[in-house]
């Protein structure tokens, strides 16, 4: 799990890909989920998380730039 500080610290290009990341991860995750158990279910909920995390610190970020 990637900590709030450690994503502030991250240029704009890395959370974009971040959140890339973690929507195709999530994607595979709510498809597995529903063909077959999963082994972690709590990954589905840690990676929407992690994406409105990096979505809030993009609208802060755009927030403070005007």
């Amino acid at each position: 799990m990637t900590k709030i500080k450690e994503l502030r610290d991250m240029s704009d290009e890395q959370l974009q890909a971040t959140i890339n990341e973690a929507g195709e991860t999530l994607f595979r995750l709510r498809f597995q989920s529903q063909s077959e158990r999963l082994n972690t279910p709590s990954e589905i909920r840690k990676n929407r998380r992690l994406i409105a995390r990096i979505k809030t610190i993009q609208t802060e970020r755009t927030a403070a730039s005007t």
